[in-house]
């Protein structure tokens, strides 16, 4: 739980360099997914990943004497968490296994669009105004580019859905702990929720995967440890570092680097084809990414009714 409220004030210098790496970090994280996908099967790969960040970040909470201790109230909300958690990363896996990483990098970027649609009505003082409105229309175009692209396969098609949903499930996700997450250790809201899934994960990856580990060679050993390690484990500790010190206003001004991270680097190291609907897709969720994260002094709140539903 955080104790001392952020000051969300402007970030030095230093912290601005620290934060666009983090958020290469997770823009590139597709990557290393489709990377791991090669050999290992697509729910083996989720299993791995979050078994080996669950036991990193249980050391790292362990050596910084945080408690796991929780309330039987506590217990049912991680229940929740832990059922969209492992839903949400099944089929972001799957999809991501039928669809290039490029493209689910921009695809699953919609998530902030989601939450904004979510907050209007679920979370307090969280009303849509005509800025974030139109940096939802935006970003919505962006995506729509990417479902419109001709001379894509079935496969990728269905993927770009499976993620699409993904990332709804995922906003309803992190709604929901926003409206509890004031009652918990800030690691809980992670660690238990990947603990739970991770028997899910490798009873998927019995029952449908081809092959739960076809071959495993450096570049795959390697992935996987970014995924776990780097992202699901560090990526935590840092952000929430951050988020602490900082505050998520100042920090979310640099979510747009993620897309960019996922899409260059797809391209660069993946070999994949960054089409002209890819390109303007791109320009079109940083720049809705861009808009919702520009603040403004008195923004103009607009559909009042059914807040609280």
């Amino acid at each position: 739980m955080i104790k001392n409220p952020p000051n969300n004030s402007e970030l030095p210098f230093l912290a601005c360099i620290y934060t666009v790496f983090l958020c290469t970090l997770f823009g590139a994280n597709a990557v290393a997914i489709k990377i791991s996908l090669f050999g290992l099967g697509t729910f083996t790969t989720a299993g791995l990943r979050f078994t080996i960040a669950s036991i990193a970040i249980f050391l790292w909470a362990r050596t910084s004497g945080l408690s796991f201790n929780i309330s039987r109230a506590q217990l049912f909300q991680l229940f929740v968490i832990g059922m969209i958690f492992t839903f949400q990363l099944s089929l972001f896996y799957l999809g991501l296994s039928k669809t290039n990483a490029s493209r689910g990098t921009l695809v699953v970027n919609i998530l902030p669009f989601f939450v904004l649609f979510l907050a209007h009505f679920f979370l307090p003082g969280d009303q849509i105004t005509i800025r974030k409105i139109i940096g939802m229309v935006i970003g919505f175009t962006g995506v729509a580019f990417v479902f419109l692209e001709k001379d894509v396969t079935s496969d990728f098609q269905s993927g770009d859905l499976i993620i699409l949903a993904a990332s709804f499930l995922w906003a309803c996700n992190i709604i929901y702990v926003k409206r509890i997450i004031d009652t918990f250790e800030a690691f809980h809201i992670v660690i238990y929720p990947m603990i739970f899934s991770v028997p899910f994960f490798f009873i998927e990856g019995f029952l449908w995967d081809t092959s739960m580990i076809a071959y495993i060679d450096l570049k795959i050993v390697g992935s996987m440890l970014y995924q776990s390690l780097v992202t699901a484990a560090f990526g935590f500790v840092a952000w929430n570092k951050m988020l602490q010190k900082y505050g998520a206003t100042a920090l979310h001004s640099f979510v747009f680097i993620m897309p960019i991270a996922g899409v260059v680097l797809g391209g660069i190291v993946l070999k994949e084809p960054i089409t002209f609907n890819i390109i303007i897709a791109l320009i079109l969720v940083v720049s809705g990414i861009i808009v919702i994260n520009f603040k403004t002094k008195r923004p103009t709140t607009i559909f009042p009714l059914g807040r609280g539903i």
